[in-house]
């Protein structure tokens, strides 16, 4: 199992390797955390900001990193959490408005 941190809240979770962090919901039900609305990468609601392990979230798709530029969000380090499959640990920060 991966760790996965959620900032600002320092939330910790633990998610099976491929899970899909929708799983977070779960996993922290009742806490707040990431905000997920469709779950298929079309609303924005789960926009989260990567601190450490990028490259365990695999690879951001073409539609995924247009939707994000979209949103105002170009950086590298944006993801969808909706989109991203866990293969190692990762630290994440919540963002909480579409515009920052």
């Amino acid at each position: 199992m991966f760790k996965v941190v959620i900032d600002p809240q320092g939330l910790e979770a633990r998610l099976l390797p491929g899970s899909c962090l929708t799983e977070l919901e779960f996993e922290l039900y009742g806490q707040e955390s990431v905000s997920f609305g469709c779950k298929v990468g079309a609303c924005g609601a789960c926009v989260v900001e990567v601190v450490e392990g990028l490259a365990n979230l695999g690879i951001k798709g073409c539609d995924e990193q247009r939707f994000l530029e979209t949103l105002g969000y170009s950086r590298e380090t944006f993801r969808l959490a909706c989109q991203c499959h866990l293969n190692g640990a990762v630290r994440i920060r919540a963002v909480s408005s579409l515009h920052e």
